[in-house]
């Protein structure tokens, strides 16, 4: 199976809102209770992405041309990063992280900034990322990670 990560198309839309719903009800229900679940599902609907997809820059990680990982660039913040539960703890996230970071470095973004979930807390601390601060929304806890970006 090969990987191939690219910008993310509209028609993109329903399998990026699949893959993240997926992932949000499978590996982030340990963490939040599930009204903090039903509210991250809510806001990405395919329509919904169709709509990110315009303010940020999407990519998607495909193996044999299935969409099984996503994740943004929203200014110097990293958004959505999502593997379908099937494919996680495979390298995919870490490929799309590589590919955000050098997007940044391409636009001369310095550093990140991650608004990561618990669930998330240990991945991205494992790609050089430090908590920066707490941040909580009700019930949904929110760690904002850090790291410095330097060229290849």
């Amino acid at each position: 199976m090969e990987l191939t990560i690219r910008q993310a198309h509209s028609n993109d839309a329903k399998a990026i809102s699949q893959v993240i719903i997926a992932a949000v009800r499978e590996s982030n229900s340990q963490d939040y209770p599930e009204s903090v679940i039903a509210s991250v599902v809510a806001n990405f609907t395919p329509g919904r992405v169709i709509e990110l997809l315009e303010q940020r820059l999407v990519f998607v990680a495909l193996l044999d041309d299935k969409i099984v990982g996503t994740g943004a660039l929203d200014g110097d913040v990293v958004r959505s990063l999502f593997i379908a539960p099937a494919q996680q703890r495979k390298g995919i996230g870490q490929c799309l992280m590589s590919r955000i970071e050098k997007a940044a470095l391409e636009r001369s973004i310095e550093a990140l900034l991650v608004p990561s979930s618990i669930t998330a807390e240990s991945f991205y601390t494992r790609l050089g990322y430090r908590v920066l601060r707490e941040q909580l929304h009700g019930e949904e806890r929110t760690l904002i990670m850090t790291k410095p970006l330097s060229p290849l």
